[in-house]
């Protein structure tokens, strides 16, 4: 994305979590925990990766996009395909986008990354086509 701003890797937690996994301090059920919603936005939103499953090692990853913004309204909190990203990067002024990776296989996830899209500048979003009003239809 060309307009990605305000960008956290979370590889470290990431890093500290599969050490905690294979010292035993965590449970391979702890970290494999995608619940149906999650498996189903990778099987149909996701983007499959050439990396495997650093659990179960039986997998390729696929990461998925979500997005969070008050702009946004009813598509808050939902799945996007990159293409759908670049669209709303210049319709809205800013918005979350978090990226999750998703193993299919044994259900392993972990918030990979965030960052910020959008314009940046505010009003920006296209207009919205407007019904004609009763007074104006009587004319």
């Amino acid at each position: 994305m060309r307009n990605q701003r305000q960008i956290v890797d979370y590889a470290l937690q990431r890093r500290a979590l599969l050490g905690q996994l294979r010292a035993g301090r965590v449970s391979a059920n702890d970290v494999c925990d995608a619940g149906p919603y999650l498996r189903r936005a990778a099987q149909f939103h996701g983007e499959r990766t050439d990396h495997t499953c650093p659990v179960c090692r039986k997998s390729r990853l696929t990461l998925v996009a979500w997005v969070y913004g008050d702009e946004l309204k009813h598509a808050a909190g939902s799945a996007r395909k990159p293409d759908e990203l670049e669209r709303m990067a210049n319709l809205f002024a800013e918005f979350t986008v978090y990226v999750v990776e998703v193993c299919d296989a044994c259900g392993w996830n972990h918030l990979a990354m965030s960052y910020v899209l959008g314009t940046g500048e505010p009003g920006t979003r296209a207009p919205t086509p407007r019904t004609r009003s009763r007074r104006s239809a009587t004319r």
